[in-house]
């Protein structure tokens, strides 16, 4: 098993998370001083009944305690689809829910874990919004495995139409060793363009895309700061006006 396109080392028989991790995750991230967001990601973890929600769930918390001005990003496997784990995670006080569909539709089967698919990463992202509307959603998307332009934009609109996904990045996938997946296509700088432009048209808050854009980096994480702000700020002069 294991997604073509990734090279972190998992085990069969993983130990069990360990449960001081997310107190001593929140302190040293508490500890470090100037941060104003962070972003939180694990391997899946098919092995615990809640995929590990519990423990993402939990580190949030823990981090919230210590600074409630913290924004924290969850990057989190599909919890294989499991409602009541990805509800847990989004009641957490997390302010960026990110699961990523990581390629086009067509092109799930090749890339990603026989046990991940489209329709799965949808429905995650969708119920993370019918749990909490406000909460702010993320993905992103790979480019140069072979997609046509069509399924580019079929993708991006259904994750748009389908499941409000807020913020959207596009990068060149990069094979990491000769194990994994070849490189299709080396998209041109000028494409990626192209695609930022398709994602606003098709009304993303936020969209990131250039060969070299991951679903986490420093400049979308300046950006989606300011759009969680704004989106709090609004909450609480609609809340003022009730």
């Amino acid at each position: 098993g294991g997604c073509r396109f990734c090279s972190v080392k998992t085990a069969r028989r993983p130990p069990p998370p360990d449960p001081q991790e997310p107190i001593n995750t929140a302190k040293a991230i508490c500890e470090w001083g100037e941060l104003d967001y962070i972003v939180l990601t694990s391997v899946d973890r098919d092995d615990l009944p809640d995929g590990g929600a519990g423990h993402f769930a939990q580190t949030v918390l823990e981090i919230k305690e210590r600074n409630p001005g913290l924004l924290v990003e969850c990057l989190t496997p599909d919890f294989g689809g499991d409602k009541r784990a990805i509800a847990a995670l989004c009641r957490s006080g997390v302010d960026v829910f990110a699961h990523n569909v990581e390629t086009v539709k067509q092109l799930q089967w090749l890339v990603r874990d026989p046990r991940a698919n489209f329709q799965q990463s949808l429905d995650v992202l969708i119920h993370a919004k019918s749990v909490r509307p406000d909460l702010m959603t993320k993905t992103s998307i790979m480019l140069g495995l072979g997609e046509t332009d069509e399924q580019i934009f079929e993708t991006m609109k259904e994750v748009r139409d389908k499941a409000s996904v807020d913020c959207l990045t596009l990068g060149q996938y990069i094979q990491p060793t000769k194990r994994h997946l070849k490189v299709v296509e080396y998209v041109t700088p000028q494409k990626f363009s192209y695609w930022e432009k398709v994602g606003n048209e098709l009304g993303f808050a936020y969209t990131a895309s250039g060969p070299l854009v991951r679903s986490s980096y420093k400049a979308g994480e300046f950006f989606i700061r300011n759009l969680v702000k704004k989106k709090s700020n609004e909450q609480k002069q609609a809340s003022r006006v009730k």
